[in-house]
């Protein structure tokens, strides 16, 4: 529990007093966000915003995880080292991405096929990565088993290990895809993607403490309703560095915004992501914890695809923020209410998740 509160706290602090730093460099260097033209008209007010704020996340994330370790002298386990590297790795994509934006005036960065093929490098290297490196009761970070809030019976290795492993990757970068998309998209109004992936963080920083109060690695005291999470406190430890960073870059964030987080940040948080739900055995329930993630990606979904069949709009504008705010819904009002939406999403899954234990 000290290491969680260390790197949240510490992750926060670097945060909170990092980013006025590097929103002073980015004013320096003139890289402000560009807006595209047909977005809603009220965003054309914040061109020139300071925009790649998910460099301040990655970065006060992994100094708080590394903070938490270095004072109370724990080493990194394989798990965590694994979740901070494919943070890191899909932020530099979106860094990548940003950069091409900011740099040529223009609202598409990165061509689309090379923006896949860096997150499928990232994410099919930590998928293979996430089945080696077995412990001393032979678990290894990920499962090939599909899980709900624990591993279930549908086990994709079920007709041998190099299939298994296929499926594995495949899956797993389904995952790592939808994730990083779902907060890209969400990433559309001052605040709003932060706030949420605060919250969803936090929430597992409670499930990765729970599973490691019962976890079945600590044989003397498993019990029949274990987790096999491997390194489950590490994890927590993870998401609380993510939560305090948020927490910190919010300040900065919340509307009117003197930073954007950027793809950067939203590859990023996606990537953290759909890290934690792989290696916390919690695949599906996560589609329950960042239900608001959903709802959004939804909307953009049934937007295009009910278009292309009617030639008509279900929403005035997709992603769903942009239909209320053409509504004449306040850029902050949506963006609280979706905080709260937020909030209600994490109490059923997390009220999921305990009450299955409890009933089990």
């Amino acid at each position: 529990m000290k290491a969680v509160l260390i790197a949240g706290g510490l992750a926060m602090v670097v945060a909170l007093l990092g980013t006025p730093l590097f929103i002073r460099f980015l004013v320096r260097k003139q890289y402000g966000q560009f807006i595209r033209q047909d977005g809603p008209t009220a965003h054309f007010t914040k061109r020139g915003t300071p925009t790649m704020g998910g460099v301040v996340i990655i970065a006060a994330s992994l100094l708080g995880y590394a903070g938490a370790k270095l004072i109370t002298g724990t080493s990194a386990t394989a798990s965590a080292v694994l979740a901070l590297f494919l943070m890191t790795g899909l932020g530099v994509v979106g860094f990548l991405d940003d950069y091409i934006k900011i740099s040529r005036q223009r609202s598409l960065g990165l061509k689309a096929r090379w923006k896949i093929v860096g997150q499928g490098v990232v994410g099919i290297a930590f998928s293979v990565l996430a089945l080696q490196f077995p412990n001393e009761h032979f678990r290894t970070p990920a499962s090939t088993q599909i899980s709900f809030i624990r591993d279930t019976n549908i086990d994709l290795a079920f007709r041998g290990a190099t299939l298994g492993l296929i499926l594995f990757v495949v899956w797993a970068n389904f995952l790592i895809t939808a994730w990083s998309n779902a907060v890209n998209l969400t990433d559309g109004l001052d605040g709003l993607a932060t706030g949420i992936s605060l919250i969803v963080f936090g929430a597992y920083v409670v499930v990765g403490i729970w599973q490691n109060n019962q976890s079945c690695q600590t044989l003397a005291t498993a019990g029949p309703r274990c987790y096999e999470t491997r390194d489950a406190l590490d994890l927590a430890i993870v998401a609380a560095a993510l939560t305090g960073a948020l927490f910190g870059f919010l300040w900065w964030n919340a509307s009117p915004a003197k930073i954007f987080m950027g793809d950067t940040g939203s590859l990023a948080l996606g990537g953290a992501l759909a890290a934690l739900t792989i290696l916390s055995r919690t695949e599906i329930l996560g589609a329950i914890i960042g239900g608001m993630f959903v709802l959004i990606v939804l909307s953009d979904v049934i937007q295009i695809g009910f278009f292309k069949l009617t030639g008509k709009r279900v929403f005035k504008m997709a992603p769903l923020h942009h239909h209320f705010e053409l509504s004449g819904w306040g850029e902050v009002t949506i963006v609280i209410r979706f905080w709260i939406i937020a909030g209600l999403f994490v109490a059923l899954g997390v009220g999921i998740f305990y009450g299955e234990w409890v009933a089990g």
